[in-house]
């Protein structure tokens, strides 16, 4: 077993531990919004969370193959493997620094952040046209969009049920929120489990593995499975921070928030194919979602806390994979 191969299969576990990482940080993301207002139990949530991953993983590969080949040309040789393993362990530190402070920063920008990081310590060509048009447009844009969804969507709703009994519509909407976390953990699926399996099948490329960009079954099992497995092990920190620090949403609120949140990340992931952050749609739609009440409903020292972590990720796990990078070609040579 030559030193490439070994190094491809480190590779492979430690993307599937980002991946898993990328479950457990951002479960809240489907479903602390049905727990807060009580339309499920966490566990429930949770289970329901890592089917619909699990599901939504195996739909598409559109965003993997963006991920893979659209932010740094594809590298070659153990130097390339350095740089691939470099972007994972900058993601990963990063997932888990905001984890611990509770903070849903991007799990996704962490790890472009880390592949652009990795790339430019090595003095690897980065496609920056790539980044500005599939990263930074679609990071501004899109949590903007949840907002503003997020607000004509919960105004549709206040003057539909305008005059129902109270009591009634809300306990309808805490059933329709089961849809709506369900879809809601079908769009991660299709979303993040994808950018894990564009690592991987770069990783099978640079190595010489495979000759082109596609993605092998395997690598959509393994990713889809690492994913499901790290969404139902909880994200109960960053739960509470979604669910109750942000606003106390009401059913309809919720589901109104989850629906545009869902629609948002199915749409960009089928038929954009761009790696937007779950994150930053779902916080903005329960924003806009609030906004309807009045501005001042939305803890917006909160929000600016979480904005302050979206800002930071690209550059903060793109410096930890250079400092990555560095250590280990350091040490391989």
């Amino acid at each position: 077993m030559d030193a490439t191969f070994v190094a491809l299969i480190i590779i492979v576990l430690v993307a599937l531990a980002f991946d898993y990482t990328n479950g457990f940080h951002d479960a809240a993301n489907a479903i602390a919004v049905a727990v807060s207002t009580k339309a499920l139990t966490p566990r429930v949530a949770l289970a329901l969370a890592a089917v619909m991953n699990l599901v939504g993983a195996l739909l598409s590969t559109e965003v993997a193959k963006t991920v893979g080949a659209g932010i740094i040309d594809p590298p070659e040789g153990s130097d390339g493997l350095q740089i691939v393993f470099a972007a994972l362990i900058g993601a990963i530190v990063w997932n888990l620094i905001t984890w611990w402070f509770g903070l849903p920063s991007s799990s996704s920008h962490a790890l472009i952040g880390g592949l652009v990081g990795a790339a430019v310590a090595a003095a690897h060509t980065v496609q920056w046209m790539g980044v500005l048009d599939k990263v930074i447009i679609p990071m501004v844009v899109s949590p903007l969009v949840g907002f503003g969804l997020g607000y004509l969507f919960m105004l549709a709703i206040l003057w539909t049920f305008h005059s129902a009994n109270v009591t009634r519509a809300n306990r309808g909407f805490r059933y329709a929120q089961i849809v709506s976390s369900a879809t809601m953990a079908l769009g991660h699926g299709l979303q993040d489990a994808q950018k894990t399996m564009g690592i991987i099948t770069l990783a099978l490329v640079t190595a010489g593995e495979i000759d082109s960009f596609d993605v092998p079954l395997w690598v959509v099992l393994s990713a889809a499975l690492a994913l499901s497995a790290g969404t139902y092990a909880g994200g109960f920190r960053i739960m509470r921070t979604l669910g109750r620090r942000i606003i106390q949403l009401t059913p309809a609120g919720g589901f109104s928030a989850q629906t545009v949140a869902s629609g948002v990340m199915v749409t960009t992931a089928t038929v954009f194919a761009v790696p937007v952050s779950t994150t930053h749609i779902t916080t903005t739609s329960i924003m806009g979602v609030g906004a309807t009440r009045r501005l001042s409903a939305v803890r917006w020292g909160v929000a600016g806390s979480i904005v302050i972590a979206w800002v930071v990720t690209l550059p903060a796990a793109g410096l930890v994979a250079a400092l990555a990078y560095v250590l280990t070609h350091s040490i391989i040579g």
